[in-house]
């Protein structure tokens, strides 16, 4: 059974109030819906060590309800002061960190969305997020960006493609279609470029056409990345 992706603008005031509840634990943990539609929230304990996840009734986080999950799919691991997703090709269908495939093993940030099988799975660190430091955007190296960000910020400038002085960013909506993300992953992934690209203390009027801009002017947006998809 497939259960439909989690979003917290989905979530009843309980779940909010489970969800405001484990934050303030500042552990890292899990938020996902079980098979008959009901939030849970699997909390990740250093001690934990390595978490085995698939349908078999003996892995530590058991989707035995989503048939497109393998018996031993993938792991979680604690490595140091972070969270890691593996998967060393034991799974039929893959695993998936943002809708990019795991190979091997990847570390995990607050927000992530994992999919294992049909199952939705959001990953929280909130002590992450308080640390997570805004990176300024002139001087320096450039920000390392994802495949997902890149795409995201490339569909963003898109409108610039033809040079004309009145051109505004795409919407939200519109770079969801192209990027095949839902419009809450991008929302999410462009408050992260806003940090990397240093543009988040702008007013939130100004901070997408200031983040198109100074992608188009460092380069890491090129004018031969706008044609058509």
């Amino acid at each position: 059974m497939a259960q439909r992706p989690f979003s917290s603008h989905s979530s009843s005031p309980r779940e909010l109030k489970e969800q405001i509840a484990a934050e303030r634990a500042q552990t890292p943990f899990l938020v996902y819906r079980d098979a008959e539609d009901a939030q849970q929230i699997l909390t990740l304990e250093p001690s934990s060590g390595r978490l085995r996840v698939g349908r078999d009734p003996m892995c530590d986080l058991c989707l035995a309800n989503d048939d497109r999950v393998s018996r031993l799919h993938a792991e979680l691991e604690n490595v140091g002061d972070v969270w890691t997703l593996a998967d060393h090709g034991l799974s039929r269908n893959g695993t998936f960190v943002n809708e990019e495939r795991v190979t091997g093993q990847r570390v995990l940030h607050d927000g992530d969305v994992l999919r294992i099988g049909a199952t939705h799975l959001l990953f929280r660190s909130p002590a992450d997020s308080v640390a997570r430091p805004t990176r300024a955007a002139t001087g320096g190296a450039p920000p390392q960006l994802s495949d997902v960000q890149r795409r995201i910020l490339i569909a963003l400038c898109r409108p610039y493609r033809e040079g004309t002085p009145f051109a505004t960013p795409a919407s939200n909506r519109e770079i969801a279609a192209e990027v095949f993300l839902s419009v809450d992953r991008v929302k999410a992934h462009l408050g992260t470029l806003f940090e990397l690209l240093g543009v988040a203390e702008e007013r939130q009027t100004h901070k997408r056409a200031r983040l198109a801009e100074t992608a188009l002017r460092t380069g890491l947006v090129t004018s031969r990345e706008l044609e058509e998809p």
